[in-house]
């Protein structure tokens, strides 16, 4: 039917129902187009696509665990990601390049500086994956910079220090005739050491303004060779890291297996040596079970004896037998009897030796008188008796004879009668 058929309102419906559906389908594509935006959006931040890449290379002996699209990692932080590995050309004396790009995530690649950074290519796993692994610098400058780097003459940068006193900096450093150097990169260019810096020859001088804001991109990044920041030109806009690099897990695991091997010959005669001195020490194990069991009648007999030691009186009996303590009683009666006797004829002979000393001391006495009456005669007999005398009277003055002269009173040098 068509539509001029229609009765006025049933066309009036119709054209409302037609801006209905042309509203919805537009409501549907607006949503449908802010969801796509809203997920590229997300999928870009999430990637990076709106941070700074600072791009990378360095060179390896091996590719083999490294892949494009691998993480880089910086202090255990993802920060970037590999974006080529090639070879290098015939006759190169190095092997294989490496291409990798820091994101601007955690200000990332300010981190890495001239001093102390370095890539390091460190096993991942077991079956041969490695990974790059940046390290943070410590001290130097910074590796890549952001900040535009210009070529100016020292008039044209003194009359940009005249304008925006503070705002220049060095780019480079400046050496003297002897290759040392005067001014560092970053030092504020001033009127005073642009004169210095013109006086060392310098016509012209790579610098920066300070306060220029930051690009969207890498721009520049320190050529140690030549002292200064190179400025990036269209197809070389990359900076070189030196490579620190492991050997991988399959050459280790090799090396270790020659080694093994190596050792094996070793390890068989150190084998062999063990087994030989482990059957020498069954052959002693097994003699001294012999002696062992020879021995356990000597072990009886020696805890027999060492039982009947423990008694009372028993080292006498085992020593001189089961009749040994009856005669060593017998032997020392006999002793006793002895001692008792001696005793008895001990005071017997000193009784004897008294009676003797008395009459040799009678005897004395009377030389002694008539030598000292008639000492004119012979002085030296008279001085023997004397001496004598002497003797016998300390030997009755002794403690073993004081008891032999009973005759305490009896005078011995009496005068002599006339």
């Amino acid at each position: 039917m068509a539509l001029q058929d229609l009765t006025p309102q049933l066309r009036t419906r119709l054209s409302r129902m037609e801006r209905a559906v042309g509203w919805f389908v537009f409501l549907a594509t607006a949503l449908l187009l802010f969801g796509f935006g809203y997920y590229i959006y997300h999928t870009a931040e999430r990637k990076g696509w709106f941070k700074i890449k600072a791009p990378f290379f360095t060179f390896v002996q091996s590719s083999e665990g490294l892949n494009v699209g691998d993480p880089v990692v910086m202090m255990g932080f993802p920060v970037g990601e590999i974006t080529d590995v090639h070879p290098m050309p015939p006759g190169d004396r190095r092997n294989v390049r490496v291409d990798f790009v820091i994101r601007d995530k955690y200000d990332s690649f300010r981190y890495i500086r001239t001093g102390g950074s370095f890539v390091k290519v460190n096993s991942a796993d077991f079956l041969g994956k490695r990974q790059l692994e940046v390290t943070r610098g410590t001290n130097g400058y910074a590796l890549v910079v952001t900040q535009p780097v210009y070529v100016k003459t020292i008039d044209e940068l003194k009359e940009l220090v005249a304008e925006n006193p503070g705002h220049w900096q060095l780019s480079q450093e400046v050496l003297d005739e002897k290759s040392n150097v005067v001014f560092h990169a970053y030092e504020v260019l001033t009127a005073e050491n642009l004169q210095a810096i013109a006086a060392l020859g310098n016509d012209s001088l790579y610098a920066y303004d300070g306060q220029e804001k930051e690009k969207h991109r890498v721009v520049a990044s320190w050529d140690g060779r030549v002292h200064r920041y190179k400025i990036f030109k269209p197809g070389d806009d990359t900076a070189w890291l030196k490579a620190m690099e492991t050997p991988p897990v399959s050459d280790q695991l090799q090396a270790m297996v020659l080694q093994v091997q190596n050792a094996l010959p070793g390890i068989f005669a150190l084998t062999n040596k063990i087994s030989a001195v482990l059957d020498n020490a069954a052959n002693a194990t097994s003699n001294l079970n012999s002696t062992i069991v020879s021995a356990q009648p000597m072990v009886a007999n020696f805890a027999t004896i060492s039982g009947e030691l423990r008694e009372p009186g028993g080292a006498l009996v085992w020593a001189m037998g089961t009749n040994g303590s009856a005669q060593f009683q017998n032997a020392l009666t006999n002793v006793n009897s002895l001692l008792v006797n001696t005793d008895t004829n001990l005071n017997q002979l000193t009784l004897q030796v008294g009676a003797t000393l008395d009459n040799v001391a009678d005897i004395t006495s009377n030389l002694n008188v008539q030598v000292q009456s008639n000492s004119n005669l012979l002085w030296g007999i008279s001085k023997t008796v004397m001496d004598s005398d002497d003797f016998i009277q300390g030997l009755k003055r002794h403690w073993l004879l004081r008891s032999a002269f009973k005759n305490e009173n009896k005078a011995t040098n009496a005068p002599a009668k006339k």
